[in-house]
């Protein structure tokens, strides 16, 4: 291939000589495509010859690849390259004629090779990382607000490039990444990440490791969770740690100031369906912690999140009804509750209400609030539900959340969840109410304890009457 000529570039009346060096034009044309005006007057030979210089350049990328004594030798090379991307980006910002044009040359699928390559060379030169950077900007450009050029795109990047950057260890280069798979990504590319989940994962270890990063986030939030075939994939496949991460995200969506489209709650009665089934399966792990080698056991911090996810879901008017009747998620909860309960009676346990110390001075906080979340649990599951009002009541729970009422270090909202729980399990239910006021009777329930959660019992006649002391609670 010869080697191209000096670019002549002629735009809004500024003339530049054959004879000048490719690199100062290259930066030359970067600048004047800094505005909107000269973009669109661009000669479309202009990106050929752009191109030429482009695929020069990557010839030394590929000898060093073969030849790392070359590598020294890549100074040159790297600049060229790197302003043929600047160039190529900042020609392409909302300009539509100009993203097709490029594209037409296929200068997609040599920068999508090129970048590939830099992932193979061994060089730790930050000219090397500009160069990486400036090229996944260009493809994100090209790629932004045109169908035709994500197609192409998605063609040379997917897999691989997306499996080669979305863990690079340069934030910015895992940043662009995540915006041109962002840009790409549609319900029937969603499908084919599938049968690649380790991208998918990818995306949530980049959230997990650049949480300041907006676009891995804005994957997860706008498309991932748009498929529940995805998720269940994923999180069958991911790691504890990859989970926490997943579920913190679902609990921000579902807690958000702008409640779910009437499109996505079917999807989040999917998800709800996942979690709860995992919860019902699995909750019992969470006792692991009360041994103290197993203190901070990830696969019981899951069950701590799953707990807080069903909590925001059972807050949720559109998804409360159905988690109401998920078959043995009540019973798992209150057979929970129990055993934490029975737990916490040893001053040396995770779930005690003093909180131990551990050998270093640390208190251990990775149960704090569960104690509360289940009982919170159980009382939303309890709204205007006589039929789970019963089931708690023949579980023998109402006695269990009355005796968790007391101070607890861990649980500092304790007694305000066994307000809410115990007003929602009495609430158009007189059994219920009966039962607690002869448990008041019995000695069962002292009075200092029912005032203490909003309660006391009158006489009148024969019979003993729970009153509340202060409003109806509200999920």
């Amino acid at each position: 291939m010869a080697a191209p000529r000096p670019l002549p570039v002629r735009l809004s009346g500024v003339i530049m000589p054959a004879s000048i060096q490719d690199l100062e034009a290259l930066r030359a044309l970067t600048a004047l495509f800094k505005e909107q005006r000269n973009r669109e007057t661009a000669p479309r030979t202009i990106f050929q010859r752009v191109l030429d210089i482009l695929k020069k350049s990557s010839q030394a990328v590929e000898l060093a690849c073969r030849d790392p004594s070359q590598e020294e030798q890549l100074a040159s090379s790297l600049q060229l390259i790197t302003e043929c991307f600047r160039c190529l980006r900042n020609a392409c910002i909302e300009c539509y004629v100009n993203q097709n044009s490029i594209r037409n040359l296929d200068t997609i699928g040599v920068a999508a090779d090129l970048i590939l390559l830099f992932r193979e060379l061994r060089v730790e030169q930050e000219s090397l990382l500009t160069a990486f950077r400036c090229g996944l900007q260009f493809l994100g450009n090209i790629a932004s607000r045109n169908e035709d050029s994500q197609s192409v795109v998605w063609l040379h990047a997917f897999p691989e490039l997306f499996l080669s950057c979305l863990n690079h260890p340069d934030k910015k280069i895992v940043a662009y990444s995540s915006m041109i798979l962002f840009t790409c990504l549609n319900s029937s590319r969603i499908k084919e990440l599938e049968e690649n989940l380790n991208i998918a994962i990818n995306v949530i270890e980049a959230h997990q490791k650049h949480p300041e990063s907006e676009w891995p986030f804005l994957i997860i939030t706008d498309h991932f969770l748009k498929s529940p075939e995805l998720v269940q994939a994923m999180y069958a496949k991911m790691s504890n740690q990859e989970r926490v991460t997943l579920l913190d995200i679902m609990i921000a969506k579902v807690m958000a100031e702008e409640p779910l489209a009437r499109d996505e709650v079917p999807l989040f009665l999917s998800h709800a369906q996942l979690f709860a089934s995992t919860f019902v399966d699995q909750c019992k792990t969470v006792l692991k912690l009360t041994s103290e080698q197993h203190a901070d056991d990830e696969e019981a911090l899951v069950i701590i999140r799953l707990l807080d996810v069903l909590c925001e879901m059972t807050a949720n008017s559109d998804l409360l009804g159905y988690l109401q009747v998920y078959p043995a998620l009540l019973e798992r909860g209150v057979d929970l509750l129990r055993l934490v309960h029975v737990s916490g009676l040893d001053s040396t346990s995770v779930f005690s209400a003093c909180g131990y110390i551990k050998a270093e001075g640390n208190v251990s906080n990775v149960a704090e609030g569960f104690k509360s979340h289940l009982i919170r649990l159980i009382g939303n599951m309890c709204y205007k539900n006589k039929e789970n009002q019963d089931k708690v009541n023949e579980l023998d729970g109402i006695p269990l959340i009355l005796d968790s009422c007391r101070p607890d270090d861990r649980n500092p909202f304790l007694t305000q969840w066994v307000v809410y729980a115990i007003r929602n399990l009495t609430e158009d239910n007189s059994q219920n109410q009966d039962l607690i006021a002869k448990m008041e009777e019995q000695g069962l329930a002292d009075t200092s304890l029912l005032k203490k959660v909003g309660f006391e019992v009158e006489k009148r006649g024969d019979k003993l009457i729970l009153k509340s002391t202060s409003d109806t609670a509200q999920p």
